[in-house]
């Protein structure tokens, strides 16, 4: 396992540094691709807007997960690196929540490697997210839409019978 392939934080990262190292260890990557996901706002919400988030996980058992994943990614996909960040506490609307990148010699691989990290890391990873609007906390369900995503790459979803 690579500790620095994969990284569960509080504090914000930097895109073009994270995707400059991704780069840096192989000289023949031809492809970066990096998915950033970032807290936004649903203005349409009866209980009005989203204040923030804060993100819980169980130290050890996530990385573990995220590293399994990764594991199965290289199982599937000519990668030469990733790089996995998802950060935790508490996040406000625009902070960034996690980035998946993928360094490859093609494109083709590196989007469907990133894809696939992602659809897995929305419904296998141990994080647990909290959305808080003027009405207070509420925890957030696994949507049904991330459970049919992962199951495309044949998969289970977390709300699908194993």
């Amino acid at each position: 396992m690579d500790a620095l392939e994969v990284c569960i934080q509080e504090a914000d990262f930097d895109l073009g540094a994270e995707v400059r190292r991704l780069r840096e260890a192989h000289r023949d990557v031809g492809a970066v691709v990096a998915f950033l996901g970032t807290v936004r706002d649903y203005q349409d919400r009866p209980e009005g807007g989203l204040q923030g988030m804060e993100l819980e996980h169980y130290p050890g058992m996530t990385e573990s997960a995220i590293h399994h994943m990764i594991a199965e990614a290289r199982q599937r996909f000519d990668m030469k690196s990733v790089r996995v960040i998802h950060r935790v506490g508490r996040l406000n609307v625009q902070d960034q929540i996690v980035l998946v990148a993928v360094a490859s010699a093609h494109r083709g691989e590196a989007f469907a490697a990133c894809e696939f990290l992602m659809d897995y890391l929305k419904t296998q990873a141990p994080f647990w997210k909290k959305e808080w609007t003027p009405q207070g906390g509420q925890w957030v369900d696994a949507r049904d839409s991330d459970d049919r995503a992962v199951e495309r790459w044949g998969l289970k979803g977390q709300g699908t019978p194993q």
